[in-house]
């Protein structure tokens, strides 16, 4: 019954007398253990390249190659070192022994041998490596999930952490919103009057001036001093420009409203072009050039696509920090390809949007035609905390959070096309419920 778990074990043993190997293999076999001999240490070396054993039982005094060689080799090479040896010796010094323990060896047998001590001893040792395997193999699967548990833990504190910014960013921007919605429409609203006042007093003030075309010389010095006719011409022009710069405020705050719209626990329809535009609507101060820079010139393919299920103000946020680390990216190019103070980088974002071929899917194609990424750093961009920008401009979390929003939470998929020197373009794939 000691010997049950012989099966399937494979002893290596190697001797360069051949009765000890009879004698041994004969006892080793009976056991049930599978049996392999080499009579020197470099036939032995061959033997593990050709299968693994599972133990050895090395002689210490050999030719070409003595026992103590051998296992120096064996202990060397990572595939064969944890393989368990018990020296078989005729050597009974303590000096020996302590040798053969300190070149890595579990054990030592002395000849001539006793079966029943060889086995207990072969049995052991094997059952001692079991163990030790099963335990290396538990310790690496309870590391892997602690691993995993502590990744999913990270994941889900970092989206919380996002979720919990977004929320009171979406509050206050939507605050703000409405404080400047109602006095901009006031002014809206009330610029078209005073238009239309200025126009009837301009009227009257033409009357006057026919039917009284000699005014007194105080009338007259005064409408010289302030340039009647040209006020008159230039005013009008003044309130249109009012009127267009307070309509651009109205376009400012409707797409802080419609960028910062709170989420509920359940999808609603949105329309994903509004987002789209009310994002770079917010993001137009960036696209402006300089005087060594041009300006981003932002492209716009839509496809015709109905309002779709989903949550907006996460689908916003995946369209700010895409549309964001594109802009960075051009930014980066501007800077490498800049020449004499001028920048010959033609800085274009492409965005496009379309049904897949099945139409199960909206497709949201954003790319740029910046420097592009490396295969490394596309193999890690979507990893937690990784950023290839310097320190204070970038936090690694975006695109991990942009990619947890778009798989975990609208079932679709975010990957990347890059190369080194041709931009990068993302694909955003969400399914039609």
């Amino acid at each position: 019954m000691l010997y049950t778990s012989a099966e399937n074990n494979l002893i290596l043993v190697v001797d360069d007398t051949l009765t000890n190997l009879e004698i041994i293999s004969e006892a080793l076999a009976e056991a049930g253990f599978v049996v392999v001999t080499a009579n020197n240490g470099e036939k032995a070396l061959q033997q593990v390249q050709i299968r693994l054993p599972d133990l050895i039982l090395l002689d210490v005094m050999m030719p070409i190659m003595d026992g103590f060689t051998t296992c120096k080799q064996l202990k060397s090479n990572p595939a064969t070192q944890d393989i368990p040896i018990i020296f078989m010796t005729a050597i009974t010094d303590t000096n020996s022994k302590v040798d053969a323990l300190s070149l890595g060896a579990v054990d030592y047998i002395t000849k001539p041998f006793h079966k029943a001590e060889v086995l207990a001893r072969i049995s052991t040792h094997l059952q001692l490596r079991n163990l030790t395997k099963t335990l290396e193999k538990r310790v690496l699967e309870r590391t892997n999930e602690l691993n995993q548990t502590l990744q999913e833990l990270q994941e889900s504190q970092l989206q919380l952490i996002q979720q919990e910014k977004m929320s009171v960013l979406g509050q206050l921007v939507m605050g703000v919103a409405h404080e400047i919605n109602n006095p901009v429409s006031c002014i809206y609203g009330n610029l078209g009057h005073t238009l239309t006042y200025f126009q009837n007093i301009t009227k009257l003030l033409k009357l006057y001036q026919q039917y009284y075309p000699h005014p007194s010389p105080e009338i007259q010095n005064e409408i010289i001093d302030m340039d009647l006719e040209y006020v008159c011409a230039d005013l009008p022009n003044l309130i249109f420009s009012m009127q267009e710069g307070i309509q651009r405020i109205r376009e400012i705050s409707h797409s802080l409203r419609i960028f910062s719209r709170a989420d509920t626990e359940n999808k609603v329809l949105f329309n994903i072009h509004e987002g789209i535009d009310s994002t770079i609507l917010i993001l137009k101060h960036r696209l402006k050039g300089c005087e060594n820079y041009p300006d981003i010139e932002v492209y716009k393919d839509y496809g015709d696509l109905i309002p779709i299920k989903c949550f907006p103000g996460q689908l916003n946020q995946v369209f700010m920090n895409i549309i964001s680390n594109a802009i960075d990216a051009l930014e980066e190019a501007n800077s490498a390809y800049k020449i004499d103070k001028i920048a010959t980088q033609n800085n274009q974002i492409t965005i496009r949007t379309m049904l897949s071929e099945n139409g199960y899917y909206v497709l949201i194609k954003i790319k740029d035609n910046g420097l592009g990424m490396s295969e490394e750093v596309k193999q890690k961009i979507f990893d937690n905390l990784f950023t290839t920008k310097p320190v204070g401009k970038g936090t690694g979390l975006g695109l991990s959070i942009a990619r947890q929003i778009i798989v975990q939470k609208h079932g679709g998929t975010l990957e990347v096309n890059s190369a080194v020197g041709e931009g990068s373009e993302f694909i955003i794939t969400i399914p039609i419920e």
